[in-house]
Formats: structure tokens, C-alpha cells, sequence
């Protein structure tokens, strides 16, 4: 198993501590250390450079509950700034500032971009209709179920669509969510869910590299983070 170095670690801490400020020193200390723990042996080949999308999918699904593949995607694609095809320990940490402890305006931004699948800025019909179809329950119905996401996506741009240009923009969305909080995630779960809390703790306090995960149902969105 890697073996964080002492100075490399309190280096990262420090720089990330300045950055993101939802998380304390002890709670980031806590993430990078995890972070390397989730790598585990690969983090000591010379060309690691952070959680592939595979990995960090499965993350999103053991430990926040997430199912939607297209949506976990998405999600992959927000932590993955540099847009490398991993999430290095910087883009975990940010990432997570955000996902678990960002405020409204953050989120919104987050979810906007998750929800923005080709990235032109703009939520398109032809991506509610997708995302939707992704995230529905399947129904067995004699109706065709084309038909009804149709409707769904018709009834959802009359709700957001402040400017009536048959798409949403950041602006549009932001109207919306303030107005009616719910509509937040309209397209899918791209944010954990809330009936998990996720726990770190060592194991020993001998061995601060070793983590149990442990997820708590019924609890808040929110991550615990205990270093003992």
C-alpha cells in the first residue's frame, strides 16, 4: 500500500486549505489521505495521476447512492477540470468541497454543467428528453413512453424557460431553482443521496492510512469526517 509522505502530505493540506473552504484543515487531511487510499498500489506507478472514471463510478455508486450511468458521467466529467481522464487529488478535494458542502450558488453551477451534456452552455430539449428517459423508472405501459417524456420535457421548459427560446440557459435555471428549490436536480441525481452519510475514520491510531467506509442511512447530506 502507497505510503503518503509526512511533508507531502501537510504541503497538500496546506495549499488546499486555502482554496477550499467549506472543509477544515483536518477534514481535507482526511481526503487526501483517502483519496491515496482508494488508489491504493497504483499510486506508486510513476504514471498514476488520480482516479480513473471506472474507479471514481464506483465510488459514486457504493458510496453515494448514485445509479444513473449517463448522470455519474456527467458527474466524472465536473470533478475532471483539466479534462485528463482522471481526478487527481486536487480535483477530488475541490470537487467534494462542492458535491458535499457547496451552497446554493455552487450547486447550481454544478448541476447546470452536469446537466449540460454537450457543454455549449445550454440545457437543449434533445438533453432533458435524454436525461429524463435515463432517469425515469421503466413502466410497463401500452403507451408509447417516448410520447409522455415529450410531454414531461414540454411541461418542464414552461416551468423554466423564462425567455422562451425553447432551451435553458444558467439563467433560466437559476430563476427556476431559486423559485422552487426542487428543480435543483430536475434531470436526474447528480448530487449524493440524502439519505447517506458517509463516515471516514481510521481504523488505528496507529495507522492513520487505514479507512473503514461506512455508510449511515437516514442521516443528513453531509460528510463526517474523524481522523482519530
Amino acid at each position: 500500500m502507497f505510503a503518503l509522505n509526512r511533508k507531502r502530505l501537510q504541503k497538500l493540506t496546506n495549499t488546499l486549505s486555502k482554496t477550499n473552504k467549506h472543509f477544515n484543515r483536518h477534514e481535507i487531511e482526511c481526503l487526501i489521505r483517502f483519496f491515496y487510499t482508494l488508489l491504493g498500489d497504483a499510486a506508486e506507478k510513476p504514471d498514476c495521476i488520480g482516479l480513473d472514471r471506472n474507479t471514481f463510478r464506483n465510488i459514486l455508486h457504493t458510496t453515494f447512492g448514485m445509479t444513473d450511468d449517463m448522470i455519474m458521467d456527467r458527474v466524472f466529467r465536473a470533478f475532471d477540470r483539466d479534462n485528463d481522464g482522471h481526478v487527481s487529488v486536487t480535483e477530488w478535494v475541490t470537487g467534494l468541497c462542492v458535491f458535499l458542502r457547496g451552497n446554493l450558488e455552487e450547486k447550481m453551477k454544478y448541476c447546470f454543467e452536469a446537466y449540460d451534456l454537450n457543454g455549449d452552455g445550454f440545457i437543449s430539449r434533445e438533453e432533458m428528453f435524454h436525461m429524463l428517459k435515463n432517469s425515469l423508472l421503466k413502466q410497463p405501459s401500452e403507451e408509447d413512453p417516448d410520447e409522455g417524456i415529450k410531454d414531461l420535457v414540454d411541461i418542464t421548459l414552461k416551468k423554466m424557460d423564462y425567455d422562451h427560446d425553447g432551451k435553458l440557459s444558467f439563467a433560466d435555471y437559476e430563476q427556476a431553482v431559486r423559485d422552487e428549490g426542487l428543480l435543483l436536480e430536475a434531470f436526474g441525481p447528480c448530487l449524493p443521496d440524502p439519505k447517506c452519510t458517509y463516515i471516514i475514520s481510521s481504523r488505528r491510531k496507529d495507522n492513520a492510512n487505514s479507512f473503514t467506509q461506512m455508510p449511515i442511512l437516514y442521516g443528513k447530506v453531509d460528510r463526517v469526517l474523524n481522523l482519530e
